[in-house]
């Protein structure tokens, strides 16, 4: 796997920041950048399942393994999502299960610097960090509204 890195500042507070990586109101649009109807299905809880899907049954799984609210989260993924179903045990989900995708905040003068890191196949690490681009440019554009 290769990581796909990304910082970003933002001239707003780290809550708005926050508040905009994990309500739904915010997030449903960035997700976009990953697929039309792209979603997350969590309680954004330490401890909790969270299924990132795209509307069509396929999509990954996780556990959220830190949520520090305003300052840190990161998911460990645990599985895949595929037709619908959740699958632990296949060769694909398997090969997710070392992946993790990580958010840390910090503020400095009213300004926040957003760093993140998604662990990606080889296979998809091109498109997949075209679509982390778009991501953080409609997270810096929500987060500043």
């Amino acid at each position: 796997m290769k990581k796909i890195e990304n910082t970003v500042v933002i001239n707003a507070p780290k809550e708005k920041v926050w508040q905009v990586l994990t309500d739904e109101k915010y997030y449903l649009q960035w997700y976009e950048a990953f697929g039309t109807g792209s979603t997350a299905i969590t309680d954004w809880k330490e401890g909790s399942k969270v299924i990132f899907t795209d509307g069509n049954g396929m999509g990954l799984i996780g556990t959220i393994a830190v949520f520090d609210a305003g300052r840190e989260l990161l998911i460990k993924m645990t599985g895949i999502l595929a037709n619908g179903k959740e699958d632990y045990d296949s060769p694909d989900a398997k090969g997710i299960q070392q992946a993790t995708e990580h958010y840390v905040l910090e503020e400095k003068d009213g300004q926040t610097t957003l760093y993140t890191s998604a662990d990606m196949d080889e296979q998809w690490f091109e498109s997949m960090s075209a679509s982390w681009d778009v991501a953080k440019a409609k997270i810096k554009e929500l987060a500043e509204l």
